[in-house]
């Protein structure tokens, strides 16, 4: 009589029960990895929103500094920062904490940001340091100037003769900072350029603190005669001439400027927010 054991379907049995198992795993962990490349994804983008957000809300207040729109002691309330700019308070926080960090915003403990407030200490020292950086910079600038550089100088002049005799001062006050930081970029130093934007900042703020109303940040005919010596790669002259100037915009500061009360909007150049609810 046989005996003979059916060993072999049952082992076919076993290998056949097995086998979606497998595949069952494996589109398990396929859909794993799609799910997390996905979620990294949409990570990846909210970071790089936020970042360009950020970004934008920085550049929007060092500007507000630089054409006078924002003053000294300006505050600067967070739940507003996140309506006029769609962000979390901590995208708003970072944003304040650089501003802290290059001396254009101060935090107070429990009362919130303003735009800072520089002392007369600080105003001798932030000219002194602006002076030193500058006399390197236009150093710099005369031995690597261009003529493509110098016909952007230049356009740079005629737009200031424009702004001043349209009386259009926030203009006025812009072109005027940007004149010291186009001759900078011409220095070919990213690390002391990146110095003297927080010094011009900084004198910004100075100067919308103390120097009286309806004065230009810098005179015209000071900018252009710095100009014409680096056409002539003159860097005696040009360095002379720029001394000169910011010492002349130093002893120009007087006593504080009397700051009318406007929204955060319109200071930063904004739109007003809508209020919840309103219709266009």
């Amino acid at each position: 009589m046989s005996t003979s054991r059916p060993t072999r379907p049952t082992a076919v049995k076993k290998a056949a029960v097995k086998k979606p198992a497998v595949k069952a795993d494996a589109a398990h962990e396929k859909h794993s990895a799609r799910t997390e490349q996905t979620e990294q994804t949409e990570q990846a983008e909210q970071t790089e929103t936020e970042t360009g957000i950020e970004t934008r809300m920085y550049r929007s207040i060092v500007d507000g500094v630089l054409a006078h729109r924002l003053t000294p002691g300006t505050k600067l309330p967070e739940p507003e920062l996140c309506q006029l700019f769609d962000v979390g308070r901590a995208s708003v926080r970072r944003v304040l904490e650089k501003l802290a960090h290059d001396g254009i915003v101060t935090l107070r403990p429990n009362k919130g940001a303003v735009i800072a407030e520089p002392t007369p200490e600080e105003t001798r020292t932030i000219f002194e340091a602006r002076r030193a950086l500058e006399r390197a910079l236009v150093e710099l600038a005369v031995a690597r100037v261009t003529d493509a550089d110098l016909a952007q100088l230049r356009k740079q002049l005629d737009d200031e003769h424009a702004a001043m005799h349209r009386f259009d001062q926030p203009s006025w006050a812009r072109l005027a900072s940007d004149f010291h930081l186009r001759v900078a970029a011409l220095a070919g130093n990213a690390v002391l350029q990146r110095y003297l934007v927080e010094l011009v900042s900084r004198c910004s703020l100075i100067v919308g603190l103390y120097e009286p109303p309806g004065y230009a940040p810098c005179e015209h005919d000071e900018h252009a005669a710095i100009v014409e010596c680096i056409a002539q790669r003159d860097a005696e002259g040009a360095i002379a001439r720029m001394q000169a100037h910011l010492v002349d915009l130093e002893q120009r500061i007087e006593t504080t400027r009397m700051r009318g009360e406007k929204s955060l909007a319109s200071l930063l150049g904004l739109g007003e927010p809508k209020a919840p609810g309103a219709r266009n």
